[in-house]
């Protein structure tokens, strides 16, 4: 497909705020590699992850994939770290250029560095109140968020009704290991989707799905 037909079949809606999830996982579920995902991933799969940072407004991520995967500033795009204890510091790679400045989504009660170089937002006393969260960036004029990860707060995002549509790739792979689901947390009434497109390049399959009442 073309960069212009790719762009219009994972483009998101104009008129709202919009939440899609974007994940890799082996053919048996498998999240990560050796404890990153970057083992699962493939040209393919790296395409679809530009090409969502490229229509967002903002990466939406969790402090503990930050840590993991190496984050660094995006010229592309404002990064908004979910934390809830404050987990965060100065030294981080994320906070590497000045000119760059991350968001940071926490509490209350957390305890971030005060010389952190970021722009916090507090949502909630001592849990993140993600529906909040969400409606602040919205503020802010970032309509279009790419959820990056991780798994919980994938799936803190889902119990609270936030997710719209997860872009999938399913990489050829039987990982095994102990390596955790796409998503996991508190057990909540099963979301239904609708499939929206199946993309395939040699054997990695690009699943999109978009939750039933979204639209």
């Amino acid at each position: 497909m073309t960069d212009t037909a790719l762009a219009s079949l994972y483009g998101y809606p104009a008129d709202r705020t919009w939440v899609t999830a974007n994940f890799v996982s082996s053919v048996d579920g498998a999240v990560s590699v050796d404890g990153r995902s970057a083992g699962l991933g493939s040209p393919a799969d790296k395409q679809i992850f530009l090409l969502g940072r490229s229509l967002a407004d903002v990466v939406m991520v969790g402090a503990g994939t930050v840590l993991i995967e190496g984050y660094r500033p995006s010229k592309q795009l404002p990064i908004a770290v979910v934390t809830a204890r404050g987990t965060l510091t100065p030294d981080l790679p994320l906070f590497s250029d000045p000119s760059l400045r991350p968001i940071v989504i926490t509490t209350a009660s957390a305890k971030l560095p005060p010389s952190l170089p970021a722009d916090v937002i507090i949502a909630g006393d001592t849990e993140v109140d993600l529906p909040t969260a969400v409606s602040e960036l919205a503020a802010r004029g970032l309509h279009k968020i790419n959820l990056e990860g991780g798994p919980r707060l994938f799936g803190s995002m889902i119990a609270a009704g936030l997710v719209d549509a997860i872009n999938l790739t399913m990489s050829p792979l039987l990982a095994v290991g102990d390596s955790t689901r796409i998503a996991y947390g508190s057990v909540v009434p099963p979301v239904d989707l609708t499939l929206s497109s199946v993309l395939r390049a040699d054997d990695v399959l690009l699943l999109r799905y978009q939750r039933q009442n979204s639209s």
